[in-house]
């Protein structure tokens, strides 16, 4: 897969597209389980838009949640895939739609970052969406070569402060970018961050040495952990990771204020009614909830993240809010 926030698809044979697409979801979730909130809703299949291309980790993940909405709901959810432009494209259609529940949207943190980078942006993520629920969160690793001397956090800034260091992310503007920039930032060092067109690249400069740490996320670097081809030195959770709990945060080595945590959402265009917004939500967290799904996510490299509208609209504004400090502090032309 190929975007700015939940890295490339997990390795071929962890889930087959085909059994994806055919909805055999084996999920233990039963059907229409609930009175609904409203006498016809929903009335026809739901769509949902994703700006992540077919076949990648976002949309793995919302094909799974859309099976098991569709059980519950007794209506068919379609995934519209409108990958690129940051999640403009995807944002665009859905906060055009008509407000009632058919049409919802997959947010990410990249649409929480590109309020403050964006000059033109034709949407406002804070004021033209309702929140529904989170679904799953990622931390980011630093990632340093098998070999390299960098054993901990404090190797890496050390070498920030005693002559420089390069950190590889893929797209300037991505949450990998940022997350590397923030960090040159807080901790006052001397690094150069190297933007790579594709996560496969910075993986493969971290290998090489041509950089010396990479910024991604577990399920894309994965294979190569595994491997033992790439160490994880640190991560930049609020938390330990459960998929990592070995790997400290960024915060126990002494960046206190410092956090990135990589999410994708699902939300609804703005006035959509309230008892929409409650039913999906509900059917959200129980799905979420089951242990049959857990496994499922997990296996992906993404932690379940289920909470409540309110809980997800503190979210976003709050990653507003950060991402502006951000851009600012690190001196990021807005583009």
């Amino acid at each position: 897969m190929r975007d700015r926030d939940s890295g490339p698809a997990p390795p071929p044979g962890l889930l087959s597209r085909r059994f994806l697409l055919a909805g055999a979801t084996g999920l233990a979730v039963p059907a229409i389980a609930h009175a609904q909130p409203t006498a016809d809703y929903p009335s026809r299949p739901i769509r949902i838009v994703v700006g992540f291309a077919a076949g990648g980790l976002a949309d793995i993940t919302v094909r799974l949640m859309g099976e098991a909405l569709s059980q519950r709901l007794g209506q068919q959810v379609v995934v519209d895939n409108r990958p690129g432009g940051g999640g403009t494209p995807a944002a665009t259609a859905a906060v055009s739609a008509p407000a009632d529940g058919h049409t919802l949207a997959v947010l990410s943190t990249g649409n929480a970052i590109n309020r403050t980078l964006l000059r033109n942006l034709p949407y406002d993520p804070v004021a033209d969406f309702a929140p529904i629920s989170a679904l799953v969160n990622f931390d980011l690793l630093l990632l340093v070569a098998a070999g390299s001397r960098f054993r901990s956090v404090a190797d890496v800034l050390a070498a920030g402060r005693g002559g420089g260091i390069a950190f590889g992310t893929i797209s300037p503007g991505s949450t990998q970018n940022l997350a590397a920039q923030w960090l040159r930032v807080a901790a006052g060092i001397d690094a150069t961050v190297v933007p790579y067109r594709s996560t496969p690249e910075v993986l493969t400069a971290v290998q090489r040495d041509d950089v010396q740490v990479g910024f991604e996320s577990f399920a894309a670097s994965r294979s190569l952990l595994e491997a033992g081809q790439l160490r994880a030195v640190g991560s930049t959770g609020a938390r330990r990771s459960s998929l990592l709990p070995e790997v400290p945060t960024l915060r126990e080595s002494g960046l206190a204020d410092y956090a990135v945590v990589g999410w994708n959402a699902l939300f609804a265009p703005a006035r959509t009614p309230r008892p929409v917004i409650t039913l999906l939500n509900r059917h959200l967290r129980e799905i979420l909830a089951t242990p049959e799904m857990r496994s499922r996510l997990l296996g992906l490299g993404v932690e379940p993240a289920a909470d409540t509208p309110e809980a997800l609209g503190a979210l976003l504004r709050k990653d507003v809010a950060t991402w502006a400090s951000v851009i600012e502090r690190a001196d990021i032309q807005r583009q």
